[in-house]
């Protein structure tokens, strides 16, 4: 089953992605802001905690609607975790790790890592970017599509 769960994680990252972040759109390059030092200050303490909670406000949410299979970087892939576990998997992978969960068996995935101030959501139907949409919103976050 896990090598089943790495193959269809695979081929989902290579699909378009959404980002679910605290910045309405993507910084432009060649910005003249703060995007690295204001970055730092969301990697760091309260707003570091704040986020996490955040991203377990769209998380738990949208597996109240549909499946998730998680994975913590290593061959073990659970299917609905228990919500407290998923939410301490997730803070463990905005700190130093990485975290993937596989949406309704491989219809879409999102991901979470170390050093990132948002989470991934790729290849997601159109009633799923707007249901995360509305949790992000819900939860004062953004959802937007990079260019790619």
């Amino acid at each position: 089953m896990e090598a089943c769960f790495d193959e269809i994680t695979e081929r989902l990252l290579q699909a378009p992605y959404w980002v679910i972040d605290f910045l309405p759109m993507q910084v432009p390059q060649g910005s003249r802001g703060q995007f690295f030092a204001v970055e730092r200050l969301y990697l760091s303490g309260e707003r570091h905690e704040r986020l996490c909670r955040q991203f377990a406000d769209v998380v738990l949410p949208l597996n109240c609607y549909h499946d998730l299979t998680v994975n913590r970087g290593g061959s073990v892939w659970v299917k609905n975790p228990e919500p407290a576990t998923l939410v301490a998997w997730l803070n463990d992978a905005l700190q130093h790790g990485h975290l993937c969960a596989v949406i309704d068996g491989g219809d879409a995935l999102i991901t979470a890592s170390s050093g990132d101030t948002h989470l991934s959501l790729y290849n997601a139907s159109d009633g799923l970017i707007e249901q995360v949409r509305q949790l992000a919103t819900a939860a004062g976050l953004y959802l937007w599509q990079p260019a790619q």
